[in-house]
């Protein structure tokens, strides 16, 4: 007598067949589609000089809160972090909800910008956008968001102005104790990294030398993304998602000669930003002069900036309104994504509605 097939095993059967199927054609299509377009939100650009771009978002809510809002990105990684697509971007967030928001954004150094240093990013940068914010804006105040090393370049310009005009500063997985970033330490070590010959010979820090660095944290990173690729490549939403950050994570930026030669003795090496020792352009940085409301997010599982790489920073400063929060994700998946959609998003719009009146 033939053995009956229960009908839930038919089932399977056709499923599995049916997206066997589909991960066949969708993959075709995968392999002849352009790269998504990423950071599209309606922006004017209001300075382009070398690596430097500062943008100005467009309204999207007819009330707008009087404090305007400047993202400072990371100098590895292009801005669009901020802005993926709509109904994925934080920008478009911040913008329905009511902020003025303008970014800080970065392009490769071209090679007459190799002798950039720290202080062209803390005294010429920073302050030459905040100041094209208060000519476009008329405000006398603003909040500085800085994310990783767009922080860390956001908290060294702030203790040299302690009297403003910064009104909050906000900080997304920024490292300030380098020394316990432990891989970057390992592969930085003086007694075998060679960093003035690296600038000297190549002049910026390649960006392949970077990726590499960030790929390395995670070998297997790459290998396992792409057998969940092959595996859901009948699901759209996946693909799409997958295709953003995949582009985002490989669009890395070289950084100029003298800047990276200077972080890397500075920070890496002597840890100046965590032993109090810190200087930009000869000028020494006290963490504890900086006393404008101060909200520090750190990732759970951030395997670039450790939690305790940016622990000390909440103590350092020496706001009385200052809070340190903690939410689950990873150093991308902090800042976008279905993670920060529901986690970070609205405990940023939180915090900034009350402080930016």
């Amino acid at each position: 007598m033939a053995e009956t097939v229960q009908p839930d095993l038919v089932e399977q059967a056709r499923l599995t067949f049916e997206r066997a199927l589909q991960r066949n054609i969708k993959g075709l299509g995968y392999l002849a589609s352009p790269a998504p377009v990423l950071g599209a939100s309606p922006k004017d650009v209001l300075i382009q000089r070398g690596t430097m771009n500062l943008y100005h978002y467009r309204a999207q809510s007819d009330e707008v809160y009087r404090v305007p809002l400047l993202l400072v990105m990371a100098t590895t990684n292009r801005g669009y972090i901020f802005d993926m697509v709509p109904g994925q971007s934080l920008v478009e967030f911040l913008l329905k909800r009511g902020y003025d928001v303008f970014m800080l954004d970065w392009s490769p150094p071209r090679p007459d910008e190799r002798s950039l240093g720290l202080d062209d990013y803390v005294l010429d940068f920073i302050p030459s956008a905040i100041a094209r914010v208060a000519e476009e804006t008329g405000e006398p105040d603003l909040t500085l968001v800085g994310y990783c090393f767009g922080g860390v370049l956001s908290v060294l310009w702030a203790a040299l102005h302690p009297d403003g005009p910064m009104k909050n500063l906000v900080t997304f997985t920024t490292p300030i104790d380098f020394k316990a970033m432990e891989m970057f330490q390992a592969w930085s070590d003086q007694r075998f990294f060679d960093v003035d010959r690296l600038v000297d010979t190549f002049g910026c820090c390649p960006a392949d030398m970077l990726y590499t660095s960030f790929s390395m944290l995670r070998p297997a990173a790459q290998i396992a993304g792409n057998i969940r690729l092959l595996d859901n490549l009948w699901n759209d939403e996946f693909v799409k998602s997958y295709r953003m950050f995949d582009r985002w994570a490989t669009d890395m930026l070289p950084l100029a000669g003298e800047y990276f030669r200077e972080t890397t003795k500075k920070l890496m090496w002597d840890n100046r930003l965590n032993e109090g020792t810190m200087d930009v352009g000869g000028r020494p940085i006290d963490l504890g002069r900086i006393t404008a409301p101060f909200l520090h997010v750190v990732a759970e599982h951030d395997h670039i900036v450790p939690k305790a790489a940016s622990a000390p920073l909440i103590d350092m400063v020496g706001s009385t309104d200052k809070e340190e929060v903690v939410l689950k994700g990873g150093h991308v998946s902090l800042v976008a994504g279905g993670n920060a959609i529901k986690r970070l998003w609205p405990r940023l719009d939180q915090w900034l509605q009350e402080r930016s009146l």
